[in-house]
C-alpha cells in the first residue's frame, strides 16, 4: 500500500536542492508516486522594499528564466517530464499551497535549514508551507 501518490518538491535552487530533490525521489519511487518540482520566484519589490523607484521587469524576467533554466537541470536529473516542472511568480507559501491543490499533491517535500534565534522568531519558508498545508509536509534538515 502507498501512502502517496503524488509528491511535490519545493527548492529554493540553492546547493542544497540537490539534497531536497533526491529525498522526494526517494519516497516517490518508494511509493510508486508521481514527482512534481516547483521553485517560486519572489516579487523583487517584496525583497527590496516596494519605495524602489525603479522599473524591475527586466531583472525579474531574467530571474524567473534562469530559475527556469535550473529547474529543467535538476528535473532532467531524474526524469521529471516538463508538464512536472513548475516555476511561478509569488510567494512562496502561498504558491505551493495553490499547486498542491490544484494537482491533488498528498506530501509535500522542502528543504529547511532549521534556523534559531531572529530566524526562528521570524519565521522560514518551510514554516510557512508547513502551516497552511491540506496535505503532509516534510522538512528535510540541510545546510547541517
Amino acid at each position: 500500500m502507498s501512502l502517496y501518490k503524488h509528491v511535490l518538491v519545493a527548492v529554493d535552487l540553492t546547493e542544497e536542492a540537490d539534497e531536497v530533490l533526491n529525498k522526494a525521489q526517494a519516497i516517490a519511487e518508494a511509493n510508486d508516486a508521481r514527482l512534481t518540482l516547483v521553485h517560486v520566484v519572489e516579487p523583487l519589490s517584496v525583497a527590496y522594499g516596494s519605495d524602489i523607484p525603479l522599473d524591475l521587469t527586466t531583472l525579474q524576467d531574467e530571474i524567473t528564466q534562469q530559475a527556469r533554466e535550473r529547474i529543467n537541470k535538476l528535473a532532467g536529473k531524474i526524469n521529471i517530464e516538463k508538464g512536472d516542472q513548475h516555476v511561478v511568480y509569488g510567494r512562496p507559501e502561498r504558491e505551493v499551497h495553490r499547486i498542491a491543490e490544484e494537482h491533488d499533491i498528498d506530501l509535500i517535500v522542502v528543504g529547511s535549514h532549521g534556523r534559531h534565534g531572529l530566524a526562528l522568531i521570524l519565521g522560514s519558508t518551510s514554516t510557512s508551507i508547513l502551516h497552511g498545508a491540506t496535505c503532509d509536509v516534510l522538512a528535510v534538515r540541510v545546510g547541517k
